[in-house]
């Protein structure tokens, strides 16, 4: 099946991949194979399409690769795409960080150029909305392509513990997270538990902010910002609301248990890739439209 997905490829393209099946029973090419191939957005109208772990993006917006107060990493994978509400929300996030005592913003993977499934690293980023941010401020100099390829980033927790390390972790760092989670567009900011915790002892008085910010796996060394689907954008598949309250009692307390980090069992067989059939069918038509 690899030496021939290239041509199914240039298929999907010409004919919006309706001649390939749901489920065939030789391998069918996985959606992120066929996403991943593509450098340029769609010339249509800017739309997330589904949910953020299952759709795509028309009409995608580059965040420019170098801004006045950010520089993108990671070059090479070509993420650096979204809804153009997302990088208006990277640049205003950018321009209010030197007033936090925040250098710049180190950003990481957005999207791809039509969103969609990728072949590593991430189960949503795929409409979009979601951005991740890294807990390294901006080097005071532009980073070479070879540098935003190589500089490693840095967790914020000391050793395999959950506890952040207090060397490392800075109140800007804090005073960044929360400036992203009093935006009006975002609705999730994802970071590791030891973050959390941390970021509820800071907070004070002023705490609904802390609503927005939940408790995940990784995210020891960036936070990831999810914006709500735009106004009037009845294709995008958005999440409820997070549950009012700063989430700094028994749920953050349950991740300070043995539940959370016990080994997931080993399944049977992998997981069936996900294709392009089980996505919105308008993804389809994402993949086939000529590139801007």
């Amino acid at each position: 099946m690899k030496t021939v997905w290239p041509l199914l490829l240039l298929a999907c393209l010409a004919v919006a991949c309706l001649a390939l099946p749901a489920r065939a029973a030789d391998d069918p090419v996985p959606a992120s194979s066929l996403f991943g191939a593509v450098t340029r957005p769609a010339a249509m109208k800017p739309r997330p399409i589904g949910a953020y772990g299952r759709g795509c993006l028309s009409g995608a917006e580059a965040l420019p690769v170098d801004g006045p107060a950010w520089q993108v990493m990671r070059l090479e994978r070509n993420r650096n795409w979204g809804h153009p509400s997302l990088v208006a929300f990277l640049e205003r996030l950018a321009a209010a960080a030197p007033g936090l005592g925040w250098n710049g913003l180190l950003v990481g993977d957005m999207s791809q150029p039509r969103g969609g499934p990728m072949a590593s690293g991430h189960a949503s980023h795929q409409i979009g909305l979601d951005a991740d941010i890294w807990l390294t401020p901006m080097p005071d100099h532009r980073l070479t392509r070879e540098e935003r390829r190589d500089l490693s980033a840095v967790s914020m927790l000391t050793g395999d513990s959950l506890s952040v390390d207090p060397s490392l972790w800075s109140e800007s760092r804090a005073r960044l997270i929360r400036q992203a989670a009093k935006d009006p567009a975002v609705t999730r900011i994802f970071v590791h538990p030891g973050i959390k915790k941390t970021l509820c002892d800071w907070a004070g008085p002023d705490r609904a902010w802390l609503s927005k910010v939940r408790p995940w796996w990784g995210h020891t060394y960036h936070f990831h910002v999810r914006l709500a689907c735009p106004p009037g954008e009845t294709a995008c598949r958005g999440q409820d609301k997070p549950v009012a309250g700063d989430g700094c009692g028994k749920e953050l307390a349950w991740w300070f248990t043995e539940e959370p980090w016990k080994p997931a069992p080993t399944p049977e067989k992998p997981p069936t890739p996900v294709i392009l059939a089980d996505l919105p069918a308008a993804c389809a038509r994402v993949l086939a439209a000529p590139p801007e």
